[in-house]
């Protein structure tokens, strides 16, 4: 047996109080002899005896009670096993709120709230002095009432996803005392590596919360076979199902909303920790963003059966000739796809260059200071600029400054044969280029190739369309900014090359201008995403120093997140308190600009996770610092950890049950 505060025993000196009480009290009776009164003095005799005895047990009775309060001041316990090193000071707690943590655990409460009853447990185990740091409420120093309100009010979030950065957080207060860490562990989120990261001189206390086994069927991903999607057209929308579960996911109903309308309905069964791809058809009757959903019913895990995404038909991708005349007119012009505009190789409208997004530089015979200015612009801000070479000598020197500009590297021109240019076929392009897919088919794969008299020859390029037979490039892309640039070695006039009149010219040109466009915003995105960014119309025109900024609004709740505006593209920072998916409308100046789909991140929904006995075994026995506690029904952790690093009071039975 041990004492808390053993100076106080001190106390027992105390004692000493009612035992000279005791004394200074007994009397010695006179004895007085009187004829025929021995009757009266046996009557006598037993009186004396029976208050010896009474004084006897007040005697007792004030030492006990002298040293019954000693020892309540001293508090003595029975020592743990184990010594803890925690004093009264700062005592850690994470506790996991991610959407994982929704499901139901073995006693039909959610794991969450489990989570919430054990941390809530912890100041029974420390003393009253101790202090707490809670993450995820981001919260340190807390007493025990504030702690405990504090964890009360936690709720599951889809912005909190990653445990191994909280580790990593919590750590970074240098601290010394124990941390507690209520998670049910997935396998997606803590791996060997988070347990390498761990202090090794902190102890630390790892409490799996187990749920229900159980299948759990959810949307991997959506996409779109075309990647322009175009309104009053029939879509084909694949569906990529995933079972994160342990079971088989059987006969799930599946339905697919475009808007209010339900647009399908299918059944589907997804083996355990497999994927099933599906296909249904959709239409969008109107040119504004429509908010579409994939619902899945799947119990009892339900955190993840709906999947949000939006679905806007493409805008025109604009192309503009920068020429002395228009060649193009007929290829683009007849396409709804483009919207084609011819401008002069001296033009007097930069915007047009700005806001294109495929500009085609032909044959020019020399090129300004502006116009190279603006198409450097027109690329860092993510256009793509086709250069195809003028034959005239005089134009090298400009077209070589323009490579400089754009970053496309050492460009050399080969000298002119003085009997004229010499034409060679062009390879058959890799059936592996993505650059071609959907292009050939197999009746016409051995068609013959155009021929080309290359005058530009460069080193190395990224992106490799379509070369000579002798190897040579003929037409390459180089990255430059956040847009591209693609060079062709021979002009397009017809001493130098028959490309134009090929039939292989439209689609790769077609090709070009469908590389060239950039969607205006994601299908869909994560709540745990920390930026996102939007290139939305006319955005260089909108100011935010006119202190009208970006709202996300969703039914009566509006979050301002933090926004900055880049080349034209409009980031903005996902704020803390957006925890719910679902669809939100970014707002400016009361008007809708968009409409933005959130989801939890999908590695929530695979609920494979560390049980006591693995999470043991990822540990190993190099690491004692760190503990696993597997919480009962018949203890909690909070009663685990006194008993076995704190001790128990003497007299106490039963501590810490539930």
């Amino acid at each position: 047996m041990v004492f808390t505060y053993p100076w106080f025993l001190i106390g027992l000196a105390s004692i000493a109080i009612p035992i000279a009480i005791h004394l200074f009290e007994l009397r010695r009776p006179q004895k007085l002899l009187f004829s025929n009164v021995e009757f009266i003095r046996e009557v006598k005799l037993v009186t004396a005896r029976q208050r010896k005895l009474r004084h006897l047990a007040v005697l007792a009775a004030r030492i006990g009670l002298l040293s019954f309060l000693v020892l309540l001041f001293a508090q003595p316990f029975i020592p743990a096993p184990v010594e803890s090193k925690s004093a009264n000071g700062m005592v850690g707690v994470i506790l996991d709120n991610s959407p994982s943590m929704r499901r139901l655990g073995r006693n039909e409460q959610s794991v969450l709230e489990h989570g919430i009853q054990e941390a809530s447990a912890l100041p029974l185990a420390f003393p009253a002095t101790a202090r707490y740091s809670l993450l995820p409420a981001g919260k340190s120093a807390l007493g025990a009432p504030e702690y405990q309100v504090a964890v009360e009010q936690i709720q599951a979030t889809g912005q909190n996803t990653d445990l191994g950065q909280w580790l990593l957080q919590n750590q970074q207060q240098q601290a010394v005392d124990p941390l507690f860490v209520f998670s049910d562990f997935q396998k997606k989120s803590f791996s060997t590596q988070s347990i390498r990261e761990l202090d090794t001189t902190r102890q630390i206390f790892l409490v799996p919360l187990a749920a229900q086994d159980g299948p759990n069927a959810f949307v991997d991903s959506v996409w779109l076979d075309d990647a322009f999607v175009r309104q009053g057209v029939d879509l084909r929308l694949r569906i990529r199902l995933r079972n994160g579960g342990e079971q088989p996911a059987t006969n799930c109903q599946v339905k697919v909303f475009v808007g209010r309308q339900q647009a399908a309905a299918l059944q589907v069964s997804v083996p355990a920790q497999q994927t099933v791809t599906t296909q249904v058809r959709v239409r969008l009757s109107d040119a504004a963003a429509q908010a579409c959903r994939v619902e899945i019913e799947d119990f009892p895990v339900d955190f993840d059966n709906t999947y949000c995404f939006t679905l806007q038909p493409a805008t025109q991708i604009s192309v503009v000739e920068l020429a002395t005349e228009q060649q193009l007119a007929r290829l683009y012009a007849n396409e709804p796809l483009f919207s084609y505009r011819h401008v002069g190789t001296l033009p007097s409208d930069y915007q047009s260059i700005l806001n294109a997004n495929l500009l085609v530089l032909r044959e020019a015979p020399a090129i300004s200071v502006g116009l190279r200015e603006n198409l450097r612009r027109a690329v860092q801000q993510g256009a793509s600029v086709v250069v195809i070479p003028s034959a005239i000598g005089s134009s090298q020197e400009s077209y070589t400054r323009l490579f400089r500009e754009l970053g496309v590297g050492s460009v050399q021109w080969q000298p002119q044969s003085s009997s004229g240019p010499v034409l060679q076929e062009v390879a058959m392009p890799s059936a592996q280029n993505p650059f071609f897919r959907d292009v050939f088919t197999n009746a016409n794969q051995r068609a013959g190739m155009p021929k080309a008299a290359p005058i530009l020859r460069w080193s190395r390029s990224s992106t490799d369309v379509l070369r000579m037979r002798d190897g040579q490039e003929y037409l390459a892309g180089f990255p430059s900014g956040k847009g591209m640039v693609y060079v062709f070695a021979a002009p397009l006039n017809s001493l130098y090359s028959d490309f134009a009149q090929h039939p292989l010219f439209v689609p790769v040109m077609y090709r070009l201008a469908m590389e060239s466009y950039q969607q205006e915003q994601l299908p869909a995105y994560r709540l745990n995403q920390q930026t996102i960014a939007l290139r939305l119309p006319k955005l260089e025109q909108a100011s935010l120093a006119d202190n009208v900024v970006y709202r996300l609004v969703k039914d009566s709740l509006t979050y301002i997140p933090v926004q900055r505006q880049q080349g034209g593209v409009l980031h903005l920072d996902v704020p803390p308190g957006l925890q719910e998916p679902g669809f939100y409308t970014l707002q400016r100046a009361g008007k809708t600009v968009a409409t933005l789909a959130f989801n939890f991140d999908k590695r929530e929904s695979d609920l494979r996770s560390y049980s006591t006995a693995e999470l043991r075994q990822l540990v190993g026995p190099n690491r004692p610092n760190i503990q696993v506690y597997e919480p009962g029904q018949a203890q909690t952790v909070a009663a685990h950890y006194r008993a076995t690093r704190v001790g128990f009071p003497c007299g106490a039975t039963a501590y810490g049950g539930r």
